[in-house]
């Protein structure tokens, strides 16, 4: 992000409030964070960590950031920040069914006031229907024979929590799978994004926060599945106002993946307003 001392930056994921604590220990006083985060409960809990009289904490989706610092009467920005991953708080919570051992509900929502939760649309859709979004959002190659089973246990009863569904999706596969990944991975992906509408509001947040950045602003995006990444690499690589700084993805080193085992699947992807 290249930070200096009274720099203006948006973390616009803020989670658990890791990367906003460091972005303020180096904007100093002087400078200004703007911290947002779809889940409202997030940004109550962070609140009681971040204190700081140059933090502003909202709860508000990523890509509604130009309407904020208009509110805000903030012109431009040094630096966003979007990190696209689960925080540790939202995999913790038993009744928002992000962990897959969870035998809470599997809402999978980030923001629980709004929008349909996953096992409502899991035990909707039809087959086919959920067969090809598992696919298009998972990249589910065993989507089909995912689909129907779940279709075959609605028969007797619903899916409702998260440890009945991954059981379900590892049953699909055979004994002798050995991934690092749960089997279940990509199924939870697809119905989070689904029901959380991910890709259309990063794709908006990637028109939309090139005109936020003063001149030499860096825009960094934090991706965990090939989706986003793709999306993010030829979003920097097609917009006339933007240079790219990564000609491919900053990956975690084998040091950090030691004592943070989460980065595994990060892609960090950096440019900068021309």
């Amino acid at each position: 992000m290249n930070l200096k001392q009274g720099d203006t930056c948006v973390d616009g994921t803020l989670g658990g409030g890791g990367h906003s604590r460091e972005i303020l220990d180096r904007i100093g006083p002087n400078g200004h964070l703007i911290g947002l985060d779809r889940d409202p409960l997030a940004v109550e809990d962070t609140e009681t960590r971040i204190s700081d009289d140059n933090a502003t904490l909202i709860s508000s989706n990523y890509a509604d950031l130009p309407e904020i610092l208009k509110e805000l009467e903030i012109p431009t920005i040094d630096s966003a920040l979007l990190d696209l991953g689960l925080s540790s708080d939202q995999l913790a919570a038993r009744d928002r069914g992000f962990s897959f051992n969870s035998d809470g509900p599997l809402d999978l929502r980030f923001n629980m006031m709004h929008g349909e939760p996953a096992f409502k649309l899991l035990n909707r859709l039809r087959e086919k229907p959920l067969a090809d979004l598992i696919y298009q959002y998972g990249e589910e190659k065993l989507s089909r024979r995912i689909a129907r089973k779940i279709v075959k246990y609605r028969h007797s009863t619903k899916v409702v929590t998260a440890d009945h569904l991954a059981r379900i999706v590892r049953s699909c596969y055979p004994k002798t799978y050995k991934q690092r990944t749960d089997p279940a991975t990509r199924t939870f992906q697809a119905l989070r994004i689904a029901v959380n509408e991910e890709l259309k509001w990063l794709g908006n947040a990637l028109k939309r926060y090139p005109d936020c950045l003063a001149p030499g602003g860096r825009f960094v995006v934090i991706s965990f599945h090939s989706l986003e990444d793709r999306m993010v690499k030829h979003a920097f690589a097609q917009d006339d106002r933007l240079k790219v700084l990564t000609s491919k993805p900053i990956m975690a080193s084998e040091e950090e993946l030691d004592v943070n085992p989460r980065s595994r699947s990060a892609k960090l992807r950096i440019a900068e307003r021309v």
